[in-house]
Order: structure tokens, then sequence, then C-alpha cells
């Protein structure tokens, strides 16, 4: 009974221990949301004519209007 109750625990912990695919995952999601958020400002900045300098200035005056 007790080497059963070792087996059974032996396998549970087994998939626990190896994380590393597990990790690279996040990893690879983490990339994957830093180039769709990098790929959205910039395509929000190429449209503006101005460019990124009033884009910054917009956001400051409001803020600033917002907190008064």
């Amino acid at each position: 009974m007790k080497k059963m109750m070792m087996n059974v625990w032996v396998k549970m912990m087994n998939p626990v221990q190896n994380e590393r695919g597990a990790q690279s995952l996040e990893w690879l999601g983490l990339a994957a949301l830093l180039i769709l958020v990098l790929s959205i400002v910039s395509t929000a900045v190429g449209n503006q004519s101005e460019g990124i300098g009033n884009l910054i200035e917009k956001i400051i005056t409001k803020i600033t209007e917002m907190v008064g």
C-alpha cells in the first residue's frame, strides 16, 4: 500500500515540478501583448500629422483639467 501511494504521489507531483513549458508560454504571451500594444500606439501616432509631441501634450492637458 505504501509503495502504491508513493507511485501515485510521484505521478501527481511530476507535472508540477516541470514548469518550464508553462513559463515559456507566459513569456510568449507577454511578448505578444507587448507587440500588440506597441502596434496600437504606433498606429495611433502614425495617423496624427502633428506627431507624438502633440499627442503627449494633449494627454497632459486633459489630465491637468481632470485634476483641477
